[in-house]
């Protein structure tokens, strides 16, 4: 029922994964960014499923209810997870949109099984190189331990275009999940998925993003060519994204989906 999220959980031999469900249609899996939760994608979900279709949020292990083992994983683990969610709820294939880090694992799971992908969104992706200094900002931003005056400056700067709130962003981190997904990145090897894109990719970037300089935005065009990538820029956005503007991300979203039919 549109408006009405629903919420399940959904062993499997490894972990048990709290799913959020809103909607009914062809299935759109909506995947957070680094130590994220699935929560604050809520108004995009109540959007997909006004549009039609059915939007599924897990979230990761360590995050909310979602339990499972942390150490060892690499990102095929994870991606691991989202098949085992689809199995469980019988969509066939599926579309994914990952929110930066999110989108490490929708990809991996196009690689891994791409019969159960119809196409992926990557949503305020970095570039394929960016500067490591962003990298330890982050963690100052999910650092529960510093002050809040000094996460907000280090979250304006990094995530939030001008104009938006980044006080949304001191909640919603989970520091132990955090960790295990920084792990799984440095245990995966890029290049066993980074050039491979079994279905067609949307590249939703922010305008502001300080891990996409204007540079650097045609990257996945360069990579793959412009018959199976859609760009869509959204300006006055930064990586954040998500709270920023997640009404013109579920557009973005809805109207290349119906590109496939």
């Amino acid at each position: 029922m549109v408006g009405v999220t629903q919420t399940q959980m959904i062993r499997t031999e490894r972990t048990e994964l709290e799913v959020l469900v809103n909607g009914a249609g062809p299935a759109v899996v909506l995947l957070p960014s680094l130590g994220r939760d699935s929560y604050e994608f809520e108004p995009i979900a109540q959007d997909l499923a006004a549009a039609g279709f059915c939007a599924v949020r897990p979230q990761p292990r360590g995050v909310g209810s979602s339990t499972g083992p942390l150490d060892t994983l690499d990102l095929h683990d994870l991606a691991g997870d989202v098949a085992d969610v689809l199995a469980a709820l019988d969509t066939g294939p599926a579309v994914l949109a990952g929110h930066a880090f999110g989108h490490y694992v929708a990809r991996v799971l196009a690689v891994d099984r791409p019969e159960l992908v119809r196409g992926v969104a990557v949503l305020a992706a970095g570039a394929r190189s960016f500067p490591s200094s962003l990298t330890e900002r982050v963690a100052k931003c999910s650092d529960l331990a510093l002050p809040d005056s000094e996460r907000l400056v280090h979250l304006r700067e990094v995530f939030f275009a001008e104009g938006h709130d980044p006080s949304v962003w001191l909640e919603g981190w989970w520091p132990a999940a955090i960790v295990s997904q920084r792990a799984a990145m440095a245990s995966t090897d890029k290049e066993s998925w980074w050039p491979i894109a079994p279905s067609p990719l949307l590249d939703v970037q922010a305008g502001d993003d300080v891990f996409r300089p204007a540079e650097t935005r045609s990257e996945l065009i360069d990579e793959f060519g412009p018959g199976l990538v859609t760009t869509v820029l959204i300006e006055g956005s930064g990586h954040a994204l998500i709270p920023e503007v997640p009404h013109a991300v579920a557009h973005a979203l809805v109207e290349w989906i119906r590109t496939f039919d």
